[in-house]
């Protein structure tokens, strides 16, 4: 299998699409976007900004809070996270570029209830593998897809915003 090619804005579309009838259906106002590093901050920007949410975007970097850190370790840029918002009692809208085992994810929320509790949390994915390694699945993803283990998806950007599957 060649590299893979996707279209992004097509994706972010799906996802843009989605997460509005989303927040329609389960009555949310005033939802705040949250995106982890570095990937799911760039999905969120686009997302942001296609949603018209008038609060800043907020930024987590979930590396100290994944159960995995002894065996990943600390990759080489790290960004501190950043909410420039309270979240007590907010709906935060957590997006990420690609969900795979659950691990970010279920280290994201228990980051995000060190900030205080939400009124409730939404995952949202751009690309859903299989592998579960938790019991963690977004709400929202624009594509599921398993390439398998020999493959891994390199998002870039923010602009222009690319996804490629590449062979591992």
């Amino acid at each position: 299998m060649d590299n893979k090619n996707y279209n992004v804005t097509a994706l972010l579309d799906q996802l843009e699409q989605q997460t509005r009838q989303w927040i329609q259906n389960h009555h949310i106002t005033d939802p705040v976007i949250v995106g982890l590093h570095t990937g799911g901050v760039w999905v969120a920007q686009a997302l942001h900004q296609r949603l018209h949410i008038p609060e800043e975007l907020g930024e987590l970097n979930t590396t100290f809070y994944r159960d995995d850190f002894s065996q990943v370790g600390l990759h080489r840029q790290q960004k501190p996270s950043r909410l420039p918002f309270e979240i007590e009692n907010r709906h935060v809208l957590l997006v990420d570029d690609v969900i795979y085992t659950g691990r970010t994810l279920r280290g994201a929320m228990n980051e995000l209830f060190d900030f205080g509790r939400p009124a409730s949390i939404t995952a949202i994915a751009l690309i859903a593998r299989e592998g579960r390694e938790l019991p963690i699945e977004p709400q929202i993803v624009a594509l599921h897809e398993e390439p398998g283990s020999a493959f891994r998806y390199q998002i870039s950007g923010p602009e222009p915003l690319t996804l490629q599957l590449l062979e591992a």
